[in-house]
This record gives structure tokens, sequence and C-alpha cells, in this order.
């Protein structure tokens, strides 16, 4: 069973009642989230439904020929698995896991009881699928209408928004899939970042050396989203 004090760094479990967060606790387990480890694949059945905590899994829509680009991004704001309970037990989207890290997860036939009793856990869930919604329709925006470096701009910041450090560990391939890019063109839009003095890219890590530059030269898609999520998400316990 895990500490209470551990299931506050997902912000969703920080913020509910706490009738229902000691309903839950028995139930939720500790999970360690791998880099590039795979939680559902399109048309699976959704078996749990997963809280990161220190990770972030990227939700990818993946093409007939193989070709995936990110359409949402999920971390200590959230819960990946909405499918469940927006209306199906399977998802039309790839998670997998774009920084390692720890999380939880919960049974998912326990959550949906949890969900169908209605009251602050139904609330608590629909207001977080309408932000997740707002990320998607907005990443869709800007993969069309943006520049590539600033698509990285916004993907460092929102990963940033939910990590603990400056530090991330991603391989070029996994960035590249997530855009739906070249490999060379990550190389091209990094070495732009580096060569102004906002990160420092070396294989497999990104360190952010000036977020209020990359604020600066970030679309305003970044902002739409990250407003959206503060706007709908309690930021203290629900009472």
């Amino acid at each position: 069973m895990p500490a209470v004090s551990a299931l506050m760094k997902n912000q969703l479990l920080a913020v509910l009642p706490e009738p229902e967060l000691a309903r839950w606790v028995p139930y939720l387990e500790p999970v360690e989230m791998l880099l590039g480890e795979v939680l559902y694949e399109p048309g699976s059945h959704v078996t749990h439904v997963y809280f990161p905590a220190t990770a972030i899994v990227s939700l990818l829509y993946v093409m007939e020929n193989g070709a995936s680009a990110e359409i949402a991004v999920v971390g200590n704001e959230g819960v990946v698995g909405i499918s469940l309970f927006m209306g199906g037990d399977s998802t039309t989207s790839r998670a997998v896991v774009q920084s390692a890290g720890t999380g939880f997860r919960i049974n998912a036939r326990l959550l949906m009881l949890e969900f169908t009793r209605g009251g602050p856990v139904l609330h608590l869930l629909l207001r977080y699928t309408q932000a997740l919604i707002t990320q998607m329709g907005q990443t869709a925006v800007c993969n069309r209408h943006h520049s590539l470096d600033q698509q990285l701009c916004r993907w460092l910041l929102l990963s940033l928004d939910r990590l603990q450090s400056s530090n991330l560990v991603m391989t070029q391939e996994l960035i590249a899939n997530m855009l739906g890019v070249r490999r060379e063109g990550v190389t091209e839009a990094a070495g732009k970042l580096q060569q102004a003095g906002l990160i420092k890219y070396q294989r497999g890590h990104i360190t952010v050396l000036d977020r209020a530059g990359l604020e600066r030269r970030v679309c305003e898609c970044y902002a739409v989203v990250r407003h959206e999520y503060e706007r709908l998400l309690p930021k203290q316990r629900a009472t």
C-alpha cells in the first residue's frame, strides 16, 4: 500500500477529497515506468489506468505504415487511460513512456466503479479530460502551422512543467517519432536552440539552460494549453 505522501506527487490524486482517496489507497499500485515502455497499443483492452508521479507519458497516433506523431503528453498533472471512462475499454492511441519515472496504477474495473458513483471523482476526471482534449487540438494546430523549433520549444516546456528538474533523458528517435519528423529535423531544431543558448543537447540528453528564453521563442500553443489546465484543475484538495 503506497504512502499518502507519495500519492500527492500526482496532482489529480492530490486533490481527491479525503474519503475518496482513502477508498482508493489500498488499490493504487506503485509502478516503475521505463523509458520507451508501451502502456497501451491502439485497440488494446484497457486493464489499468495510470497516474504518473515523476514519469511522463506520450500519447501517439500511429498510422498504418508505422509512422506516428504525438497528440498529447501526460505527466504528474493527469491520468493515462481516459478512454475507459469516456465510453469504451480500448484506445485508438499508443501510450509510451517518454521520460522514465514512477507512477501509480489502478485496476480499470475499480476506477469505473468510482467514476459511476458520480460526485467529485466524475467531475474531476471530466475536467481533466476537457483539458487534455484542448491539448490534443492545440497540438494538431501547432504541428500544421508552426515551425519545428517552435514545436520543440512547446514540447520541452510541457515536459518541464511535469518534471522536477531541467534535465530530460530522451533518445533522438523517440523525439522524432513524437513530433512526426525525421531525426535529421530534430537535430537541426535542437541545434538552433543550442546555438541560441537555450538548451544543451547531447545524444539522449537535453538540459534546459534558459527556460525564459524558450518561453519567448515558443508559439502561443504552449500558453493556451497551460492556461486551460490551470483553469480547469483545482490546486488544493477538494472538500
